[in-house]
């Protein structure tokens, strides 16, 4: 329970344990946000006095900084909040580039391990978007315009107005992060009042303070995936306690096809299933580059077997790790020890890339405290506390027994020599890389540890470090993370899962996990590359997922069960070499779908837009009627139906597509829609209408057409077999002289290669060899790549023109 304390409109709610008083004890040390030592600073530099107009100059940057003034907070030159309590604070100008960042924060009467403050209501004009935690695990979106329906647990809030009326006004953004300050940890939510709150909270009663002082970054711009990349690159530097994804070393895995044995075998993955999974995949022509063998190889145990049988299903998350090595499937007749078979992984099957399951504190429940092999580590029984943010919006099945059962924690100042033996004994055998689950369990873990920022750092330094010497890259992909604490804190962490697993069983799901896994690559693609997560080939939703990993920047793997499989699918994915086209960067929703429901108003489409070397690509997704979101849970839920939705797209839906095109591009494009095999020229800023049901989608290339020799017109599409056709071109040039114009192209193959021409060319040449063309009367021109190596050795294209 809580004692909460009022003063004025501040709400200071101090933790209290079940069956106690509300006094406050001494806390063990009292831990003083930074900035602190600083002493009084001013909310708002006020203006100088003067009887004199101030300059046009002095009045712009007025209107970019962000100021707290009479209880209203003005970024942009708009009100965002109003009411605000006098004891909310502002630092501003923290940085001389970005004017309108600025931290707020908010004073307490008293000090806390937890503190639950005011920011005043949301103004009028604005709608926002929120990225909370609905689980204690994973993010999910959430679009509103009223303070009181923001979620708790929000770590991003993105907001919009715009002048004049409708939707063509000219729009402002603001961005608000709720951050990691000292050692708290922030995060905003709504209340019944229409209140914007932030939470400040430690996790440890022990680690009190009266004042946040950087607790929530605050921006604004005219461009939010600009705002919000500049941003996390401005709060890395300030913080220092984590890197933008642009800053890390990213692992080679990524850009080839992979297999997972999750959802194939569950935790009875064993030797011979894996060969038989790699073999039937090699076999089909999507061969495996990269595999994860998860869940099920570990030595661990259950002590909870004799307990009653109701509850025996609720012990499954409270086993436990007895020994870092593997367990007897791994240790027999098919092969002598995870090595063996890990050799004849690579050896046999082409895999370049193995990666290991583990979890954050080595199993679900953690490590046995009496087992042999773990008392060197100092472990011992801790029982989770969840904070009200953990369950005031979904209750996790996996959080509540551990709850119940306890976690065997690690000594923190034994982390890193646990981290070190695991890993060094895994790359001895021949593994690449790990897959490191259950993070997030560190947040109710802080009592008695300073925190549970202070713990999740200590954690994820050892861990960063232990990857750095025992792997060759930076191979680690990080799973069950998405609190902010883990968030700010990955120094070097590169990958990071997007959502909550893909359900092959529950086709409700498959929509959701399309949107969810988009809207939250906003915040995570600017500090990780994002996994979608595997997905099944032969399943009714495979090609809706398999259009999503195309343009999802991230890798692309299954979790077929051997022998099922839809190569038809694979195929527009993978090439014969088991290399695959990803796209440069994080997917993400287009900017007019950012404040809509792409899953349950029943009349948006959500559209992805990514880029290539070469060419723009938008994915365009119906997720309406299928499912609905899982929070808040509906009484009734909707009958999943079939609905068509047309909407529109554009080339200005693509970010940067500028920067692709050149200084000398008109705006003209030209558009290859995937599924319909159709060719378009459209200007930037013209759009075409696409119509879709549910759970079906296209996948458009969209390519600058540039002028060559004066005369002929040139847009290459890529390999036109592919989903995301345009990741494979690698570059364009020309040559002229004064009877012909040559078009150098170097593409990755095999193939269907496709370019947009104005004009038939006389002649195309695939590496010195002249190749048959197809040449339409929309400018399509197509020829076909033979086999060969791909993704380390370019064809070398060449399309001639004779001149008249």
């Amino acid at each position: 329970m809580a004692a909460v304390r009022y003063s004025g409109r501040l709400a200071v709610a101090v933790a209290v344990a079940p069956g106690s008083t509300s006094t406050l004890r001494p806390p063990r040390y009292f831990s003083r946000c930074r900035g602190l030592i600083r002493g009084a600073m001013p909310l708002v530099v006020p203006a100088c006095p003067s009887s004199r107009h101030p300059s046009a100059a002095a009045s712009a940057r007025q209107m970019t900084t962000t100021r707290l003034e009479g209880g209203s907070l003005l970024v942009g030159g708009r009100e965002l909040l109003a009411q605000s309590p006098p004891e909310v604070t502002l630092r501003a100008g923290v940085a001389d580039a970005a004017p309108g960042a600025a931290f707020l924060g908010a004073r307490a009467a008293a000090p806390s391990s937890r503190h639950v403050f005011s920011l005043g209501t949301i103004s009028k004009g604005w709608r926002w978007l929120s990225l909370f935690r609905f689980k204690i695990w994973w993010m999910a979106p959430k679009m509103g315009p009223a303070a009181a329906g923001v979620p708790a647990e929000t770590q991003m809030l993105l907001l919009e107005t715009r002048n004049g009326a409708g939707a063509t006004g000219d729009a402002v953004y603001a961005l608000m992060l709720p951050v990691l300050d000292g050692d708290f940890r922030a995060s905003l939510q709504g209340a019944p009042e229409d209140e914007l709150q932030f939470c400040f909270e430690s996790g440890d009663p022990d680690v009190q303070t009266m004042e946040a002082v950087d607790a929530v970054f605050i921006n604004s711009g005219d461009n939010p995936f600009k705002l919000i990349k500049e941003s996390i690159k401005l709060l890395s530097k300030i913080k220092g306690t984590f890197s933008h994804i642009e800053s890390k070393e990213i692992s080679a895995y990524l850009d080839w096809f992979g297999w997972c044995t999750w959802d194939a075998f569950y935790k009875a993955v064993n030797p011979a299933g894996i060969e038989e999974g790699l073999q039937s995949l090699r076999e089909g022509g999507a061969p495996p580059k990269f595999l994860i063998i998860d869940d099920g190889w570990q030595e661990i145990v259950n002590e909870f077997e004799e307990v009653d049988e109701a509850l025996r299903e609720q012990t499954l998350f409270a086993e436990r790790l007895v020994d870092l090595k593997e367990n007897d499937k791994f240790r027999g007749e098919a092969c002598e020890n995870l090595g063996d078979i890990v050799k004849k992984i690579k050896e046999k099957h082409g895999v370049k890339y193995i990666y290991a399951w583990h979890a954050l504190l080595g199993y679900w429940g953690g490590v046995r405290a009496t087992s042999d092999a773990m008392k060197k580590y100092n472990p011992k029984l801790v029982y989770p506390v969840q904070s009200p943010g953990n369950v005031a919006n979904l209750r996790d099945v996996a959080m509540d027994s551990l709850q119940k059962f306890g976690v065997g924690i690690i000594d923190p100042d034994k982390i890193y020599e646990f981290y070190n033996d695991q890993h060094s004994y895994l790359s001895s055998v021949g593994v690449n890389g790990v897959k490191v689950d259950v993070q997030n369990v560190m947040e109710t873990l802080g009592h008695g540890f300073g925190g549970r920022v202070a713990l999740t750092r200590k954690y994820q330094q050892a861990l960063e470090e232990s990857i750095a010497r025992n792997f060759k890259g930076n191979d680690i992909i990080c799973c069950m993370c998405h609190n902010s604490d883990n968030i700010f804190s990955a120094m070097k962490s590169a990958v990071a899962r997007a959502s909550e697993d893909f359900m092959p069983r529950e086709p409700t799901l498959q929509t959701l996990h399309i949107a969810t896994v988009a809207f939250n690559s906003l915040l995570l693609g600017e500090v990780f590359i994002p996994d979608w997560d595997m997905f099944h080939s032969e399943h009714e939703s495979a090609e809706f997922h398999g259009a999503a990993r195309a343009v999802s920047g991230g890798g692309v793997y299954v979790s077929d069960k051997p022998g099922v499989h839809n190569f038809s699918v694979l195929k527009k994915l993978v090439l014969p070499d088991g290399s695959i086209l990803r796209a440069r960067h994080a997917g993400r929703p287009t900017c007019d779908c950012l404040f809509d429901d792409p899953v349950m108003d029943d009349k948006s489409l959500l559209k992805i837009w990514n880029v290539n070397n070469l060419s723009g690509v938008i994915g365009v997704f119906n997720c309406q009627g299928a499912g609905n979101w899982a929070w808040p849970v509906n009484a009734i839920p909707r009958v999943p139906t079939t609905v068509n939705i047309a909407g529109h797209f554009s080339p200005s839906d693509v970010e940067s597509l500028e920067e692709i095109a050149g200084d000398d591009w008109n705006g003209a494009t030209a558009l290859y829609a995937f599924n319909s095999c159709s060719l378009s020229r459209l200007q930037k800023n013209q759009s075409l209408e696409v119509s879709l049901c549910t759970m079906t989608c296209e996948i458009y290339t969209i390519s600058p057409i540039k002028v060559f020799g004066e005369a002929v017109r040139v847009a290459p599409l890529g390999l036109l077999n592919m989903f995301n056709s345009g990741g494979a071109l690698d570059s364009i040039a020309s040559s002229v002289d004064s009877s012909d114009t040559t078009i150098q192209i170097k593409c990755r193959g095999p193939g269907r290669f496709g370019v947009y021409s104005s004009a038939r060319p006389a002649i195309c040449r695939v590496d010195a060899h002249e190749v048959e063309f197809s040449y339409s009367d929309d400018g399509l021109l197509a020829f076909d790549l033979p086999d060969g190596p791909s993704l380390s050795h370019l064809r070398n294209i060449e399309i001639l023109y004779r001149l008249c």
